[in-house]
Parts: structure tokens; C-alpha cells; sequence
């Protein structure tokens, strides 16, 4: 096996490596990553070889002597080509270790795509990474709900059923919308009352990404009459899922329940697209659970995966 580096060279074929490999995510696209402006992460993009053929990615940051991969997408960790066995698995994660530490490194921080990304679902990496020497670093649970599961109505929970047909009742609707403006005010209002945060993208950089894949993001909204109350950002990471990054409402329209026909609408679209799984993202902050927020998730069909982070002191 050969570790190189990224040049510029190289950018069509990991683009096109991360199009077909077993695990890649639009957050492993260098086209992605690209949102980021110039100088706001020391980049350190790694190619592992093998006979010369590419078997796997690792997109990172350096911040002083660690590793990062990645700081500026949900997932990074190692992408892989289809078939990979768990014994070149560990050939991969011994080599990568071998690599840093050769170049001075002194840490590895990494963040895998849940299961439910892979086309061919395994957890070679999980075993290789903790026989390597990794520890978990953290494991969050993301809610994902199935896309193959019938009529979401059939397999909400009573609560979430009866707010998805009052919704409906007081005559709210739902379209795809290019108004990221709106519904960025919406977001930045209730974070800001809920949680005293803003969101992870300024508007400009929202707004970025959906020029950059006009297809894959996508603003489903909740109008009640010619009023915006609520809207969720989906991104198609992969044929198989897509996960809903930004999910808000407008607190004084609460009552209408646009979140739950939201859910119902955004569940009908992926399904008649071929999506497996909506990935509703997580509801526990450094392993600390939201119990409300995963009840409420948990109400429209929704299940628990792990959302793994590793570490390593090299």
C-alpha cells in the first residue's frame, strides 16, 4: 500500500472515487469541503493505494501536530471502494498510523458515517480502527427513520399522526422553496431562543452549497396561506440517504404543527426517489440525551444509530 498526499491532480479521481465507493457522503466531496473559505482549515486530504488503484480516502484538517477528518462536514474518517475485506481494513488503519506518525503527528481525531450510509453495510472499520488502538471518542445517536416502511401516516405514533392531520386541517402545505432567506430567519430566531446558538452556515454559506449542488439541496417549506412558518434543509448525501440538516419552525405558529407535516412530506418525497433512509440527525450533544427531542423524533417511525468518533494519541 501506498499513502500519498492530495494534489490538485488528483481531484477528478476522488471525485469520482467518492461517487462509487461503498461509503462516501456529499460531505466527503472536495466540492463540498470547498464552501469553506480559503484559510479557515489547514487542509491534509490523504490517498491510499494499492498496485497503484485507489482503495480509500481519508479527507482531513492539521490543527498543530493533530489530525482532523473532518472539522468541516458532519462525517469524514476513511472512504472505501466496494468489497474491501476486513483484513486490507486493518492493512489500511495500520498504514495510515504508520504514515502520521512518520511525519510527526501526534493524534487522530475521526467522525465514520453511520451504518446506514454504506451501500454494502459493515463494521470492518469499527474493528480495525479499536484493534489498531483507537478509543471511542464519543457515540452519538442520529434518529433515522426508513423510507421503505409504507404510509408514513400508518407508522407515526398517535400523537404525531394526529399532529400531521391537524396541520393539514388548518390548512398549512408544503413546497420546495429557494427561499433561504425566509427560512434562514426562522432558524437563526428559534436557535437563538432555544439553544443560544446560530446555525453551523452563515446564509451566504447556505446559500453557497445549494449552488454548488443545486440538486442535492433542497428547502422543503411550510406556508400557512402566503406566510413561511417552517421549513427543513435536506441534503442528498448518497443514493441512499438523505438527512435533514436544518429543521425549524416559527414558535408563534407551533400550534399549526408545520414540523410534523414537514416530516410527512419530506418521508412521501424521499420515498418516491429510491432513498432508503431520512437521517433526522442527532439528539445527544457530547453523549448527552435530549429525551424530549428524541421522543419527538422517535414519533414519526424514527430509530437510533450510532454516530461514532474515535481517537488516538499516536
Amino acid at each position: 500500500m501506498d499513502i500519498q498526499r492530495f494534489t490538485e491532480k488528483d481531484h477528478s479521481q476522488w471525485e469520482q472515487f467518492v461517487t462509487h465507493a461503498n461509503n462516501g457522503t456529499i460531505f466527503h466531496y472536495l466540492k463540498f469541503l470547498s464552501y469553506h473559505p480559503r484559510g479557515r482549515f489547514r487542509e491534509y486530504h490523504l490517498i491510499i493505494r494499492e498496485h497503484g488503484n485507489i482503495i480509500s480516502l481519508f479527507p482531513a484538517v492539521k490543527e498543530d501536530k493533530t489530525i482532523i477528518s473532518h472539522k468541516g462536514a458532519s462525517y469524514g474518517g476513511f472512504v472505501f471502494k466496494d468489497g474491501i475485506g476486513i483484513h486490507k481494513t486493518y492493512l489500511i488503519v495500520e498504514h495510515m498510523l504508520a504514515y502520521l506518525r512518520d511525519h510527526g503527528y501526534q493524534k487522530i481525531i475521526l467522525t465514520q458515517p453511520p451504518l446506514i450510509y454504506y451501500k454494502e453495510p459493515n463494521q470492518y472499520i469499527d474493528f480495525a480502527l479499536l484493534k489498531n488502538g483507537f478509543h471511542y471518542r464519543k457515540r452519538e445517536i442520529t434518529a433515522v427513520i426508513p423510507l421503505d416502511c409504507g404510509e408514513p401516516l400508518v407508522t407515526f405514533h398517535a400523537d404525531a399522526r394526529r399532529s400531521t392531520k391537524k396541520a393539514i386541517r388548518e390548512g398549512v402545505h408544503i413546497s420546495i422553496s429557494d427561499d433561504y432567506k425566509t427560512f434562514y430567519k426562522i432558524l437563526k430566531r428559534n436557535l437563538g431562543m432555544r439553544h443560544n446558538v446560530s446555525p453551523t452556515h452563515t446564509l451566504h454559506e447556505l446559500l453557497k452549497l445549494k449552488n454548488l449542488f443545486p440538486e442535492d439541496v433542497i428547502l422543503f417549506a411550510a406556508h400557512l396561506r402566503e406566510k413561511m412558518i417552517g421549513g427543513i434543509v435536506i441534503f442528498v448525501t448518497n443514493p441512499r440517504v438523505i438527512i435533514a440538516f436544518y429543521i425549524s419552525h416559527d414558535n408563534r405558529f407551533q400550534a399549526y404543527r408545520p414540523v410534523n407535516l414537514l416530516f410527512y412530506e419530506v418521508i412521501k418525497w424521499g420515498r418516491n426517489r429510491g432513498f432508503h433512509y431520512l437521517d433526522l440527525g442527532t439528539f445527544t450533544l457530547d453523549m448527552e440525551p435530549n429525551w424530549g427531542l428524541g421522543r419527538f423524533k422517535e414519533n414519526h417511525n424514527a430509530r437510533g444509530f450510532l454516530r461514532d468518533s474515535y481517537d488516538i494519541s499516536l
